[in-house]
């Protein structure tokens, strides 16, 4: 899937891929422990001069390889950066558990990223957090070095998806409804300035709460849930990709993007869009 993903996003933005600086993909379902799920995109993509690593941040994951995308081409030590994200979920999807195994789907989505000469254009900013106080919320306690995998691993359920939902939600919509401020704040901007909103697809009613909160129309945030369900760190790119395809976004416009995920990780950013 990452490297479908990828083909497809190098084709729209006319790079070959050994033109390629550095890969990230962002992922808590890897093919393996190691090597890196990147390395291995990196071989069959072809992207001989590309430097390539996983980063896990679970549903923020491409957020925050984006804001690593941005450091590395503003230095000027990348020019070009292949930024993916990819879950295969329904792996590690507990199919007892009702009342989480339904929400989550498999999907994979890539961004490239290059040096943008207009000053008011491309990514404006990112703000990242992250509070490892919260990290039992949403988590797979098992099948790391802390419980490696056992028959009482699997006994317990412990390879798979954990999550307090009623704690996630409340913690999601504060912290994102604060982000996306801080985002706001730092840009000079209004909620009524923005054009779109592309957010990490968790749940509905985290979405609708925090646009509430912001006080932005619910028909500026790009919704594909329904379709595709919470695909982790693939969520971003992918709706940012579909909206991209279905030509809703044009030179100039304001995006606010925002994800949140286990950890727990979060995060915003301002984007001018640049076509």
């Amino acid at each position: 899937m990452a490297v479908h993903a990828a083909r497809a996003a190098l084709d729209s933005a006319r790079t070959n891929a050994e033109e390629i600086d550095l890969l990230i993909v962002g992922t808590v379902t890897p093919d393996m422990q190691f090597p890196s799920t990147a390395v291995l995109v990196q071989a069959k993509l072809g992207a001989k001069n590309a430097v390539a690593f996983d980063l896990s941040a679970a549903c923020a994951g491409s957020l925050f390889a984006l804001s690593i995308a941005d450091q590395y081409i503003r230095s000027g030590a990348a020019k070009r950066v292949l930024v993916i994200g990819a879950e295969l979920l329904t792996r590690i999807a507990d199919w007892t558990d009702r009342a989480t195994c339904v929400l989550f789907g498999d999907a994979a989505g890539a961004m490239v990223l290059g040096p943008e000469p207009r000053d008011d254009r491309g990514l404006l900013s990112i703000h990242l957090h992250s509070d490892g106080t919260q990290a039992g919320i949403l988590c797979m306690p098992g099948g790391g070095s802390a419980r490696p995998f056992s028959q009482s691993v699997l006994d317990a359920r412990e390879a798979f998806i954990h999550m307090n939902g009623r704690e996630v939600y409340r913690f999601a919509v504060r912290a994102l409804e604060a982000v996306c401020r801080e985002a706001l704040s730092a840009n000079d901007l209004s909620a009524n300035d923005l054009d779109h909103v592309i957010a990490h697809q968790a749940n509905l009613r985290i979405l609708e709460a925090v646009m509430k909160r912001l006080e932005i129309p619910l028909e500026k945030c790009h919704l594909n849930i329904e379709q595709v369900g919470n695909t982790s760190s693939a969520s971003l790119p992918l709706t940012l990709d579909e909206a991209h395809r279905a030509g809703k976004l044009r030179d100039g416009d304001r995006i606010l993007m925002m994800a949140i995920g286990g950890g727990m990780t979060w995060g915003s950013g301002l984007l001018r869009w640049s076509v």
